[in-house]
């Protein structure tokens, strides 16, 4: 008799295998996209590191209103940059730390929606699109998008299955929640659950049952009040700031514009588009996989899977036409609605040739073709965008990795730093981490210290020949750094 697939050892560790790829694909495309593409810093970044560094902590008077957005984000950035200085890996550590864990949440949660192959191959995809890089190494509080979703979604199915310790994941869901409402938009994650909530029976029944335990409930409500508290104060203090974390903009922009902005981002595969993000944000078989989603959602809209989706879909589209450029948001909406693609695709072949497993797993070689080059294209177009694409890498300074080799000089002395007033807030907090650095706006008295110009300091005045220029060839503006022995203006 011959041999079953079921008894080969490549079908048996057929799981293993494919987490262990993941884990090794992961790991390697967040270091190396942290470290090497696009490797520098955008605007973005330099403008989180020093509201990160802005925190004070002497009374909660001390900090401002406007520090209260994304702060549990700053707090992470500010701890790095005091643990490890001011480097550019410092600066995108949390960012990668938040991606790992979201990734990790990512198969969690679709392992428990779908299939583990479903939730392997959709892990692979997501993790490999050029929005998921980017935002993986920015050091910005855009990862906190993913996380937060990724987090409340994952906690309130270890609640609803009554997994172990599940007084612990109740704090942990409350908590979650009460800390997304730091990031701006992220109330509508919480919205969208409670509609799908009070929507749909099963789920209610759930409800009900949970808020029997009523000591849990209050001491994770506790906790997620005590989280939120000084949110509150500085809502009471300045309410611009609800405003900013419910999106609504100060100026009420051109909704036609903007959707036109939208249509370009998601849909325009003819002409891409290039910038801090690339555009469209998916690639086009990862749009067709998402419609797929959306037919396989509209045949199954009676689950509570299916609500919780269109719930959110819903409450997204009026959020992302006044606010266009945070596509970031939809990210996980897609991979759900991807992995329901996915999951349509499997379940149509295997639904032609129930009883014959030769055919079943023959049907998956062109899948693993698809996902293979999907999976192939999505690293390409990252790492060739943010490396060669002029328009797209320019916006990135390596600035910081110069000056930080200059201060790592042996037999360095004192070294005073001329910028312009838009520069020094970012070169006051490299100052702050290295003693021999003083960042200023104008040249200094003493002749007998080094002196380093920025670019843009260079350029707004007239300055005798530099001793050593400093140069970056991933610049168009080549000349970043001018040294003197002395200055003379």
């Amino acid at each position: 008799m011959g041999k079953k697939i079921t008894d080969y050892l490549l079908y048996r560790w057929r799981y293993i295998l494919g987490y262990g790829i993941i884990g090794a694909t992961i790991i390697g495309l967040l270091l190396f996209a942290g470290l090497y593409t696009p490797g520098g810093l955008s605007q973005n970044e330099i403008s989180s590191v020093v509201a990160s560094n802005s925190l004070s902590f002497k009374s909660l008077d001390s900090l401002s209103p406007a520090s209260m957005i994304n702060l549990p984000y700053n707090l992470l950035q500010r701890i790095s940059t005091q643990l490890l200085g001011v480097t550019t890996f410092s600066i995108k550590l949390p960012s990668l730390i938040l991606a790992a864990l979201s990734t990790l949440g990512m198969i969690l949660l679709l392992q428990m929606w779908f299939r583990k192959n479903v939730a392997i191959l959709t892990t692979v995809l997501v993790v490999t699109t050029g929005q998921f890089l980017f935002v993986a190494q920015n050091g910005t509080p855009s990862i906190v998008y993913i996380f937060w979703s990724v987090s409340l979604l994952l906690a309130a199915m270890m609640v609803s299955r009554r997994a172990a310790y599940l007084g612990l994941w109740k704090i942990v869901l409350f908590s979650t929640a009460a800390l997304s409402l730091y990031t701006p938009l992220s109330i509508y994650i919480l919205v969208a659950l409670s509609s799908a909530i009070i929507l749909h029976p099963h789920l209610r029944f759930l409800v009900r049952q949970l808020l029997r335990a009523k000591l849990k409930v209050t001491i994770a409500t506790i906790c997620a009040l005590i989280v939120i508290a000084p949110l509150m104060y500085a809502i009471i203090k300045d309410p611009t700031v609800g405003l900013t974390l419910l999106g609504i903009p100060h100026t009420w922009p051109n909704l036609s514009a903007n959707f036109f902005i939208l249509l370009k981002q998601y849909f325009n595969f003819i002409a891409p588009g290039v910038g801090i993000v690339m555009t469209p944000v998916y690639s086009l078989g990862s749009m067709v996989l998402i419609v797929l989603g959306i037919i396989r959602l509209s045949s199954t809209n009676y689950t509570a899977r299916s609500y919780i989706i269109s719930a959110w879909a819903i409450l997204l589209l009026p959020v992302l036409l006044i606010n266009p450029n945070l596509t970031v948001i939809t990210f996980v909406p897609a991979m759900l609605l991807m992995a329901m693609g996915i999951s349509a695709l499997l379940r149509s072949w295997y639904q032609l040739f129930p009883k014959n497993p030769y055919a079943r797993v023959a049907g998956l070689i062109p899948l693993t073709i698809l996902i293979a080059g999907m999976f192939m294209t999505g690293i390409g177009r990252y790492m060739y965008s943010y490396t060669y694409n002029p328009t797209t890498a320019s916006n990135f300074s390596h600035d910081l990795q110069l000056l930080n080799s200059q201060l790592g000089a042996k037999n360095r002395p004192a070294i005073t730093i001329l910028t312009t007033s838009t520069e020094k807030p970012f070169y006051d907090v490299i100052a702050q981490h290295n003693k021999n650095l003083v960042a200023t706006t104008e040249p200094p008295k003493n002749r007998e210290s080094t002196v380093i110009l920025t670019h843009a300091a260079y350029a707004a005045g007239s300055y005798a020949p530099a001793d050593q220029i400093i140069t970056d060839a991933r610049n168009e503006q080549a000349d970043r750094f001018y040294i003197y022995k002395s200055v003379q203006k």
